[in-house]
């Protein structure tokens, strides 16, 4: 360990440098024994699996690259150079009509000098069939 982390921990009160873990009931350390069940901190114990629905998340990431890419092409530049274009997914899967999609995604792109029919047509056949991201599923309360 080097000098200046041992200033630094040195300065840090003793309870904010530490991270301590609560061990099922019953387990502890080799020779401790048993935790007592009346413990507060052993009854807020919980486990909670979150999962998320992966095959959805991967054609995401998909699309928004490939969103990425025409918006590289429609405005002829690299992503860093873009302008602000904000096209959210789960907004557009909000929205009823097909109509009312494309009319929201050329609202996005009115900067845009060249023509976006073709790209709002594809992004919003690509889009078809998907499902809005929500809250991810809960397993094992």
């Amino acid at each position: 360990m080097s000098a200046a982390s041992t200033e630094t921990s040195a300065q840090l009160p003793a309870s904010a440098s530490r991270v301590f873990f609560q061990p099922p009931a019953g387990v502890g350390c080799a020779g401790s024994g048993p935790i007592p069940r009346d413990d507060p901190v052993q009854r807020k114990q919980g486990k909670v699996t979150v999962k998320y629905d992966r095959k959805e998340l991967r054609k995401r990431l998909i699309l928004e690259e490939w969103i990425i890419e025409q918006l590289s092409d429609l405005y002829d530049c690299e992503e860093e150079e873009m302008p602000e274009v904000e096209i959210d997914i789960d907004d557009l899967l909000e929205v009823n009509s097909e109509d009312d999609r494309a009319v929201k995604l050329q609202e996005s792109l009115i900067d845009c000098y060249k023509p976006t029919e073709v790209f709002v047509r594809e992004l919003l056949g690509r889009i078809r069939g998907m499902r809005k991201l929500s809250a991810p599923t809960k397993k094992g309360l």
